[in-house]
């Protein structure tokens, strides 16, 4: 039962993607009647001239709009670059901290530097302490520090052994990325 739910999702994304792929490909063509300009769907042609398929669809002959004559006019040609253009990260530079997470074994707070859209440094401002939390942080948070800068997000891994601190780590880091992003830094 769950396979045939799959397949039939998988075939149903499938047909999904065909129709917005063909409709990207299609490009609108102006006619005029008259003064006013209307814009007609071009659809693809066939693969091949001797194979047609019952399902594709034809273009519609120009046919005379009321009080006058129907032109065609050929369609542009297809610019190949984006017609939107990447703007540079933002070279806005902050440090901001994020919330201050209580876990089980003590609060954690991180603290980022953030220059030219990216996380240029990471840094725990609290951490768990006293006992073994002491042996366990020590080389914990330099892991967590270093892999925040490494991923360039909060989606960062579990240190072994340290799981209550790698878990409020994460929660303050994307509540400091998220400030970061609110000043227009990211």
């Amino acid at each position: 039962m769950r396979r045939g739910i799959r397949l039939l999702m998988t075939v149903a994304t499938t047909a999904v993607v065909a129709v917005a792929f063909r409709a990207s490909l299609q490009q609108p063509t102006t006619t005029t009647t008259g003064a006013a300009a209307v814009v007609n769907p071009v659809t693809p042609a066939p693969t091949s001239a001797h194979t047609t398929s019952r399902h594709q669809r034809r273009p519609a002959s120009p046919t005379p709009a009321r009080g006058g004559t129907r032109t065609a006019v050929p369609p542009r040609p297809v610019d190949p670059t984006p017609s939107r253009t990447l703007s540079p990260p933002p070279a806005k530079s902050v440090v901001v901290a994020g919330g201050v997470v209580d876990t089980q074994y003590g609060p954690v707070q991180v603290e980022v530097s953030v220059s030219g859209g990216k996380i240029t440094r990471a840094h725990t401002l609290q951490h768990p302490t006293g006992g073994r939390s002491d042996q366990i942080n020590s080389y914990a948070v330099p892991q967590l520090n270093q892999e925040t800068m490494t991923a360039q997000n909060a989606k960062i891994d579990t240190v072994s052994g340290a799981t209550f601190t790698s878990g409020g780590y994460r929660q303050s880091l994307q509540s400091a990325l998220d400030a970061a992003h609110q000043a227009g830094a990211l």
